[in-house]
């Protein structure tokens, strides 16, 4: 459940904002989203610039944020809107960048999350519908740019899948049927996960993973 708030409350609308340069991918995602009772577009911007200004008159819960767009840059909207608010808007990295730089780049400007525009239907709205709530989202590539090589903190590659996986707000079970692995198997590789970036619980582990020297 989210904590209270415009747009994340019980029952209430969350509020989205698409930036995206190309209006046939804004239009299919607006489209979309608006089939869902709990989902709202409150506008479109076709660049950082514009994005920046739309997001600050319409105050989105969500804003789904291309990189590199000609009418201003992903990533300075996303600085300049941390700037004016750490936490509001979430902002959701919809991008076909993939690169360690690209996720890297998006998350130290203040992203609370990353996804690439292959993902399915469903995982785009379960995750605009998580990042509402105040749970971070990223892909199973984000993370494992983000978990680096040579480092005390590394994550193996089925550990940062079960990140992944976590991070999207799955259950243990949920992890081990997408995984193929039993559920035992799970909460093994998340002991391992805890103890390699040193935290307690689920929510700690994915934030850690974003700072503690792995962007």
């Amino acid at each position: 459940m989210s904590e209270p708030g415009p747009g994340t409350g019980d029952g209430a609308v969350i509020r989205v904002l698409i930036a995206d340069d190309h209006p046939v991918v804004r239009d299919g995602l607006e489209g979309m989203l608006c089939q869902e009772p709990d989902l709202d577009v409150v506008a479109q911007a076709d660049g950082g610039r514009v994005a920046v200004s739309l997001t600050l008159r319409h105050d989105p819960d969500v804003v789904l944020m291309d990189l590199r767009m000609p009418a201003g840059d992903g990533l300075e909207a996303i600085r300049t809107l941390r700037a004016a608010h750490p936490r509001r808007p979430r902002i959701l990295v919809l991008t076909t960048y993939d690169t360690d730089r690209d996720v890297r780049a998006a998350l130290n400007a203040g992203a609370d999350g990353y996804l690439l525009k292959d993902v399915g239907r469903e995982d785009l709205i379960r995750a605009i519908r998580d990042l509402a709530a105040g749970r971070p989202v990223l892909t199973g590539q984000a993370l494992a740019a983000l978990t680096g090589r040579g480092s005390e903190t590394e994550l193996t590659v089925r550990e940062a899948e079960v990140l992944a996986l976590v991070a999207e707000g799955r259950t243990n079970r949920a992890v081990a049927h997408r995984l193929g692995i039993g559920e035992a198997t799970v909460k093994t590789h998340l002991a391992h996960v805890y103890e390699k970036l040193r935290v307690a619980d689920r929510a700690s582990a994915v934030r850690t993973a974003w700072e503690r020297g792995l962007v």
